[in-house]
């Protein structure tokens, strides 16, 4: 059963540690400010608008890469500018420890077309890290698009070392 004070503080956690979020809002506005008139129309994805999926994982000497998905659904065009945030969940619906780390690439705007796709990168390890006893299975994860704090929630089968680290890119 998911104690929902948990899951509400883990997606606290996860949205407060993003040093991007500051940055975005005023990275948007200076794109917005010298954008064309048509572009400034474009607003910010919601994550109502978003559909969220894992594609294919790929794996390697106790690693893996996967890409994040979002795909605009709504009929209009938007962007998005940042990171995500993550929380694992286990099969039970409890939150595990999910340390998200911001991958040092420069953020860009990305816009969606309606129907339109835009990728980060997850990496995880499958190597037990130093005294590190078990591996955390999980088995679903919350994504919290950059900028929002409503989240989508996706299967993610998945053992991940490190104590829950997951290594993601920005959007491109």
């Amino acid at each position: 059963m998911r104690t929902p004070l948990v899951l509400t503080a883990a997606l606290l956690a996860a949205v407060a540690g993003s040093g991007v979020q500051a940055q975005a809002a005023t990275g948007s506005t200076a794109a917005a400010k010298s954008a064309t008139a048509g572009e400034s129309a474009v607003a910010r994805c919601r994550t109502t608008q978003l559909k969220a999926s894992v594609g294919r994982v790929d794996a390697g000497a106790g690693q893996r890469y996967a890409p994040l998905v979002f795909t605009n659904t709504s009929a209009k065009t938007c962007w998005v500018y940042g990171f995500v945030g993550l929380v694992m969940i286990d099969g039970r619906g409890d939150a595990l420890r999910t340390r998200t780390r911001r991958e040092s690439v420069t953020p860009h705007r990305v816009t969606l077309r309606p129907g339109g796709q835009g990728r980060a990168r997850l990496h995880w390890t499958v190597m037990k890290v130093g005294a590190e006893k078990a591996c955390q299975p999980a088995a679903r994860l919350m994504i919290i698009p950059p900028d929002e704090v409503a989240h989508l929630e996706i299967p993610f089968k998945a053992n991940v070392c490190d104590d829950g680290r997951v290594d993601v890119t920005p959007f491109r």
